[in-house]
């Protein structure tokens, strides 16, 4: 079991009643990675939610056999594996650390019991959620769109 104050070192959960994260807790386990260690891979069921407590992580999609993307990385404080908020999701990407990481792991669904428990929790912390996300798209977004304007036949259809 993690300690409350190992669950409130996390962005998103700084702000929850101490009530909600006295039942996170016993639910929640730590677990070392070592460099370049995967922490799931993409198309896996999406089961738990992570939170990173030390290290660095990147999120990769493998686009081709030799050709992998990073989405973006992850820094101590600060959580990932969103599919585990939505029942019967896979990953999207990889999880790989870059170096050393202690990661807090906690089962999807209990987590999602527990947030429906206490509505107003629940609610702030899927709002909190929610723009993490839509600033994530917002950037994916953008940088879809700058390759793409780059792209010749693009540049030929644009007259550029």
């Amino acid at each position: 079991m993690v300690s409350m104050e190992d669950v409130k070192a996390i962005y998103l959960f700084e702000k929850l009643s101490d009530q909600l994260l006295e039942k996170i807790c016993p639910l929640t386990e730590s677990r070392q990675f070592k460099e370049r260690e995967v922490i799931f891979e993409e198309g896996n069921r999406a089961e738990n939610f992570y939170m990173l407590k030390r290290g660095k992580l990147l999120l990769e999609v493998e686009v081709a056999k030799q050709i992998i993307i990073s989405l973006g990385s992850i820094k101590s404080g600060y959580s990932f594996g969103w599919s585990a908020l939505i029942p019967g999701s896979t990953h999207t990407s990889y999880a790989v650390c870059t170096e050393p990481c202690e990661v807090l792991i906690t089962p999807g669904n209990m987590f999602l019991e527990l947030l429906k428990e206490d509505h107003t929790s629940g609610y702030w912390f899927m709002n909190e959620v929610m723009k993490i996300l839509k600033n994530r798209l917002d950037r994916r977004t953008g940088q879809f769109l700058k390759v793409m304007t780059k792209h010749p036949d693009i540049q030929k259809l644009l007259g550029l």
